[in-house]
């Protein structure tokens, strides 16, 4: 599984025109799900999410995390973090995982977050989505279940 953290002071995302889900301060998260991914995964990257302390207390160090700022969450599933650029240069997306148990796994990690903090927005799995973000810093993070939960 892998996270591709943004902070943001807003973001949205659009489908066929239509704002479907849309933020004010907090992360804007590309959610990337593989083959070989499940729910105990999901908990660990969700733990690791919302407790990601990258913003400024009031010395200017990166030391708050979500809740501490009320910040909040737009979850956006996007399966080619797991592009496999290494043999020509159109990608492979045979790590990613099948659409249905990705589709749920999406949904149970949105309602993890759910779980830990207030706001929670998404995109929508499967569609063509328009993405806008107003990124605080820039202030980009990856995270790899590959490095977190092993």
């Amino acid at each position: 599984m892998r996270f591709l953290i943004q902070r943001v002071n807003k973001a949205k995302v659009e489908v066929d025109g239509e704002t479907v889900g849309s933020i004010g301060k907090g992360f804007l998260v590309l959610i990337g799900i593989s083959g070989t991914d499940n729910t105990a995964v999901a908990d660990k990257m969700i733990k690791k999410l919302t407790g990601l302390r990258i913003f400024e207390d009031e010395n200017g160090k990166t030391n708050l995390d979500l809740k501490a700022v009320g910040g909040q969450l737009l979850l956006i599933s996007q399966f080619t973090l797991y592009a496999d650029c290494r043999r020509g240069n159109r990608p492979s997306f045979t790590d990613a995982g099948a659409p249905d148990k990705a589709e749920q796994l999406y949904h149970y990690i949105i309602e993890g977050c759910r779980r830990e903090i207030e706001v929670v927005e998404e995109g929508r799995f499967g569609a063509e989505m328009k993405v806008s973000l107003v990124n605080n810093g820039p202030f980009t993070v990856f995270l790899d279940s590959a490095e977190i939960c092993h």
